[in-house]
């Protein structure tokens, strides 16, 4: 009697334990943690498309750009469809950027900045039983990126090699996002988790400036495509309802 007692106490401890940590189909999560973005950056030299309104396509070799590693905080809600598959909206507050020069642009340091938006839509898929603690997924989605307050702030590289006042603006574009990480349980509601994403993206960064000649105040419009193609990395912790 008491051999069967024990077991069923045990049984009961059981299914006590792993619906502390069910992760199953109609929970909401939101979770909240640090975003490090870390750019694979490459640019294509400056291109100068116009000279005081004509066309041109003139583009200064061994020119370029990169842009440096980024922190910011970022905010996810998820909702679990089935036990194994949630979709999850991502979205960080704006981190800012800095351009350093490359190639024969190196010895300027830092051109300029920018701050990126770019909320993501995500869709996961999750292994192990949705009472498991642990539960590895995989991820994919897409991204809508686009930058704000872009300017050129080095005067020295301003005045002697765009030759005046310059004012920038990018391209805004949809990229793909491919996801993986895992969640802990800690109990019902509490969880931290680690993840890592990719985006091939690339933008368009546009310069236009009131170039200072000989002849006068001419419009220069030039342009150089920049590939980000950051690796993102995220450490939250989160509650589940």
């Amino acid at each position: 009697m008491k051999l069967k007692q024990a077991v069923t106490g045990m049984a009961a401890l059981a299914c006590m334990t792993t619906a502390a940590h069910a992760q199953s189909a109609g929970s909401f999560v939101l979770s909240t943690g640090w975003f490090h973005l870390a750019p694979q950056s490459s640019s294509e030299p400056l291109r100068v498309t116009s000279i005081g309104g004509s066309p041109t396509n003139i583009t200064e070799a061994n020119t370029g750009a990169s842009l440096s590693s980024a922190d910011t905080i970022g905010f996810t809600l998820g909702y679990f469809v089935t036990d194994h598959i949630a979709a999850e909206f991502v979205l960080g507050y704006p981190p800012s950027f800095d351009l350093t020069g490359t190639g024969s642009f190196e010895r300027f340091g830092k051109l300029g900045q920018a701050k990126q938006w770019s909320p993501t839509l995500l869709f996961k898929y999750f292994f192990n039983a949705p009472t498991a603690a642990f539960r590895p997924y995989l991820g994919i989605g897409v991204s809508r990126v686009w930058f704000t307050d872009a300017k050129i702030t080095n005067s020295a590289f301003e005045a002697n090699v765009l030759h005046g006042p310059t004012s920038v603006d990018t391209d805004s574009s949809w990229a793909p996002v491919f996801n993986a990480g895992f969640t802990y349980a800690f109990d019902q509601h509490w969880f931290a988790g680690v993840s890592i994403s990719y985006l091939p993206l690339s933008t368009t960064a546009k310069l236009n400036t009131a170039a200072r000649t000989p002849v006068g105040t001419l419009n220069v419009q030039s342009q150089t495509k920049i590939k980000l193609n950051p690796i993102v990395s995220y450490v939250n912790i989160g509650y589940r309802f």
